[in-house]
Formats: structure tokens, sequence, C-alpha cells
């Protein structure tokens, strides 16, 4: 039989999403140097990179970086950080998660598909792709 969670737990731990769809990386960033894993993901494996990356927060994403998150985490749609930013539209999202090791190939769709997609030839040229 399988114990239900914790209520505080998952109280907690939607406190931590929100702060990363929300951008409040001071916040954010405390808990993960707390002791939140940097990688913690959601129920649809969406990881605080991801959430932070598709609301357009630069900053929290360089930190959850250079804490440890994983720039290519797939969630359950088969969906990286840096294929949302693309379809966002995210500039400096889309950097962010470049410098901190991001793989445009990565996913699916991958962020050159995603590039590919809305014709966005400038990301295709920073990806190298074609």
């Amino acid at each position: 039989m399988t114990q239900a969670p914790d209520p505080e737990v998952v109280e907690l731990a939607t406190k931590i999403f929100d702060l990363a769809r929300q951008g409040r990386t001071e916040a954010l960033v405390a808990y993960v140097d707390a002791g939140v894993p940097a990688s913690l993901t959601n129920d649809r494996g969406d990881c605080l990179v991801m959430l932070a990356a598709y609301h357009g927060h630069a900053d929290a994403v360089r930190e959850l970086l250079a804490r440890g998150a994983d720039a290519d985490r797939v969630n359950d749609r088969g969906q990286t950080p840096l294929a949302g930013a693309v379809f966002k539209g995210e500039q400096e999202v889309i950097k962010a998660l470049l410098e901190g090791g991001a793989d445009p190939t990565t996913g699916t769709p991958s962020a050159i598909d995603t590039a590919r997609m809305f014709d966005k030839k400038e990301l295709l040229e920073l990806f190298g792709a074609q």
C-alpha cells in the first residue's frame, strides 16, 4: 500500500515550484541552499529550471544551474527547458541555458525542432543548425 504524501511536504513543494514560476530567485535559491534538490521535479516532470525558463526568469535559471540543476532535464512530454524558452521567445533564458550547457538537440521536440517550427532563423544559426 502506498502512503499518501505528507500535506506539509506537498505545500512546501508547491511553494517552491511557484517561486520558480514567479522568478523569485533569492527565495528560491535559499531553499536550494538549505537542501532542496536543484533538480526538484513536479508530478508532470517539470523541474525548477523548466518552470523558471518557461516563465522567462533567466537569473533563476542561472542560479539553479550554478547549484547543480540539469539544463537538459526532460519533462514527461519530452520537452527541455531550452525548447520551452525557444517556444516562448525568451532570449535571455536561451542564453543562460546555453551558457549552462544545454544541448539544443535534446528532447522531443528539441530546441532546434522548435526553432524550425516557428521559423526562428537566428536561433537555428545560434544552435549551429540549418
